[in-house]
């Protein structure tokens, strides 16, 4: 179940408030509210409602037809767990939960296939997912035990009280050492398998900070604010410098200068900061890059690393400056 608290009067539709917040088509959208799989504030409403201040806006979506998901003998890179939770380091290539085309070798059917308990607040599909990253993108990601670790992880997110940072190598060069890009992201109108700045879209807010400028390329450190669906690939592409390897949005020309793998972005979630849901102890877990970034970096001119094992380390990504 996903629950939506609406802060001010809109003029934006209920199909489209929905498909925003979900990340689904907007026709998806109107075939859940007209199902009967969404209510606003308890009751029954058309697609054309418009969402007035005060509203909850749940919405139910029930697993694919036809579709189970299979608990699957996966190995996973597993960075920390208790009773509560786990932070899973998810290697490039990996599909985080079923959908069209990927209904199996997720770490959705990996987690499964471990055989302890997930939340289940999601939805099956989604088995104990708090977070996602996509399929090109490394690094780590929280996964829930229970429903109610899921809802306060969750609540956390939307507070802005997890710290998440990616290294990102760009193409070309920022303006300034540090780059703030500040602009709401949605699904893209002409491509619905985009998504795109946009006005009707959520607030998204992203922090870039470089790290090391290379002739043709610079290390960016970048830190979410928000977590919307590819918002540092769309941000950096909105001003000019794609995700090297990012095909979708205009960063994979030149994949051999740099000798970036196929199909992989140069983008990876290294450190994910946050108090422990039951604890309240603080948590910090580190990522170092891995092997095919690294050698990625090196070709793109990274060559001062001396007696440290891990780039990221020497150049000062770790530092707690938030």
């Amino acid at each position: 179940m996903h629950e939506f608290a609406v802060e001010a009067d809109s003029d934006v539709r209920l199909d489209l408030f929905l498909a925003a917040h979900l990340d689904i088509s907007r026709t998806q959208a109107a075939t859940l509210i007209a199902t009967g799989h969404v209510s606003v504030s308890g009751r029954r409403e058309k697609a054309s409602y418009r969402p007035r201040r005060g509203d909850t806006i749940s919405a139910n979506i029930p697993p694919p037809s036809g579709r189970d998901v299979h608990p699957e003998d996966i190995p996973l890179s597993v960075v920390f767990e208790d009773e509560h939770l786990l932070v899973v380091d998810k290697p490039a290539g990996m599909v985080v939960h079923p959908a069209p085309g990927n209904w199996s070798g997720t770490l959705v059917n990996a987690l499964m296939g471990r055989k302890g308990s997930l939340s289940t607040s999601g939805g099956e599909d989604r088995a104990g997912i708090v977070h996602r990253l996509d399929k090109e993108t490394s690094g780590m990601l929280l996964v829930a035990k229970s429903d109610r670790i899921h809802r306060i992880l969750s609540t956390a997110l939307a507070a802005r009280r997890i710290v998440r940072r990616y290294a990102v190598l760009t193409w070309g060069h920022l303006v300034s050492d540090r780059q703030t890009v500040d602009a709401p992201i949605g699904r893209d109108p002409r491509d619905r398998t985009r998504m795109a700045i946009v006005s009707t879209g959520r607030h998204a807010k992203t922090e870039f900070v470089r790290l090391a400028r290379f002739d043709s390329t610079e290390l960016l450190r970048a830190h979410l604010h928000t977590g919307r669906t590819h918002q540092i690939r769309v941000h950096l592409a909105s001003i000019g410098h794609p995700v090297a390897g990012d095909d979708r949005y205009g960063g994979g020309g030149g994949r051999r200068l740099i000798q970036l793998p196929p199909n992989r972005n140069f983008l990876h979630a290294a450190l994910l900061r946050f108090r422990h849901p039951v604890s309240g102890a603080p948590v910090e877990l580190r990522s170092p890059l891995p092997d095919d970034l690294a050698r990625s970096l090196a070709a793109a001119g990274f060559d001062q690393l001396g007696d440290h094992s891990d780039p990221l380390d020497f150049l000062g990504f770790y530092r707690s400056d938030d």
